[in-house]
C-alpha cells in the first residue's frame, strides 16, 4: 500500500513536472485571463505566442494584453511617447515593489527567427497596460526570436539597453541614461531620478549622493534595497 502510495505520488510530480515544463510561458490578457503556450519571439510591440497542442501561431499586440512570462521573465506592457508619439509597447520587469525597474532592448532575444509555415489567427484581446509616460532612448524593442529555434536562427545585432524606473504617484515613468557614456552629466541625472523615485529614505539617499558612477547593477542593487525596506 506504501509502495502504491509513492509511486502515485512520483507519477503525479513527473505530470506536473511535464505540465509546467510543456506550457511554461504565457500571454496575460487581463487578470485572471491568460493563455499558455510557447512563445516563439517578441518585438517591442507584438508577441507571438505557438500552441502547444497544434502548432498554430498566434500574435498578440502590447495594446490588447497586460503582459507576457516568457524563459521565467515578465515583460509588461506599457504606454510610452516616442517622438511626441504615444505608443504602447512591452518592457522587462527588472525589479517590482514600491519602485518598479524596467529595461527594454539588450541580448534577452537578439536572434531573428524564420519560423515554419504554420497559420496564424487573430489575437483577441481586452485590456492594456498601465503606467506614465517618458522618453525613449537608445534601443526599443526585444528583437523578435531568441530563445527557440536557434538552428533556424539568423544572428541579428542587440540594441542597447535602456532602463526606467516607475514609482506610481511621483510623476511619469523616467529613463535612466545608462549607456550616455559616463560623464558627470549622466550620473548626476541618474543620481537625481533616483533621489526623486527612492524617497524617504534617509540612509539609502545619502548612499545614491555619495555614489559618483551609476551602473546597471549599482541601480538594480538601490531599487531592490529600497522595495526590501518599504514593503
Amino acid at each position: 500500500m506504501m509502495r502504491s502510495i509513492k509511486t502515485f505520488a512520483l507519477m503525479l510530480i513527473l505530470s506536473i513536472a511535464g505540465i509546467a515544463a510543456k506550457a511554461q510561458d504565457a500571454i496575460v490578457i487581463s487578470d485572471g485571463n491568460f493563455v499558455r503556450g510557447t512563445i516563439q519571439g517578441a518585438d517591442f510591440s507584438t508577441v507571438i505566442l505557438k500552441n502547444d497542442d497544434n502548432g498554430t501561431l498566434t500574435p498578440y499586440k502590447a495594446k490588447d494584453i497586460k503582459e507576457f512570462l516568457w524563459n521565467g521573465d515578465t515583460y509588461v506592457s506599457k504606454p510610452i511617447v516616442v517622438k511626441k508619439r504615444m505608443e504602447i509597447g512591452f518592457f522587462k520587469l527588472i525589479e517590482q515593489g514600491t519602485v518598479n525597474l524596467y529595461s527594454v532592448g539588450g541580448s534577452s532575444a537578439v536572434e531573428e527567427v524564420q519560423p515554419k509555415k504554420a497559420r496564424i489567427r487573430p489575437s483577441i484581446g481586452i485590456g492594456g497596460g498601465t503606467g506614465g509616460f517618458g522618453g525613449l532612448g537608445g534601443g526599443v524593442g526585444i528583437t523578435i526570436g531568441g530563445g527557440r529555434n536557434r538552428d533556424e536562427a539568423q544572428p541579428k545585432q542587440a540594441k542597447p539597453t535602456a532602463y526606467f524606473l516607475e514609482r506610481f504617484g511621483t510623476g511619469p515613468m523616467v529613463e535612466l541614461p545608462v549607456n550616455a557614456g559616463n560623464s558627470d552629466s549622466k550620473n548626476q541625472q541618474i543620481k537625481s531620478v533616483l533621489l526623486q523615485k527612492l524617497s524617504n529614505d534617509e540612509d539609502l539617499a545619502e548612499r545614491i549622493k555619495a555614489t559618483e558612477t551609476f551602473d546597471t547593477k549599482l541601480i538594480r542593487a538601490f531599487v531592490a534595497a529600497y522595495n526590501d525596506m518599504h514593503k
